[in-house]
């Protein structure tokens, strides 16, 4: 996701609502790894919420985005299997 597009908090006052949120920037698309959501969409998960920053209401969304801000889901290239877990097989490159 491309930080600069949830850059747009920096023009709000804090503390905001995520209504005022929306109101203000909820039509900011972000470009997530597999499609796009807008703020409003993003927020919507976390009606009534009060933040207290700019930095506060992007942790907030960096926390609720879907699955579609992620590449691939369970890869990593780096981290065994859990023990219990069936896991991927490890592909060589």
């Amino acid at each position: 996701m491309n930080v600069e597009e949830i850059g747009s908090f920096d023009a709000c006052t804090f503390p905001a609502t995520s209504e005022q949120l929306v109101a203000e920037c909820g039509e900011t698309e972000l470009t997530l790894a597999n499609g796009t959501e807008t703020i409003a969409d993003v927020l919507a998960c976390l009606p009534e919420q009060e933040f207290a920053s700019a930095e506060e209401a992007r942790q907030a969304v960096y926390g609720t985005l879907g699955a579609g801000a992620i590449g691939r889901q369970g890869y990593s290239d780096r981290d065994p299997t859990c023990p219990g877990e069936t896991g991927h097989d490890r592909l060589s490159l």
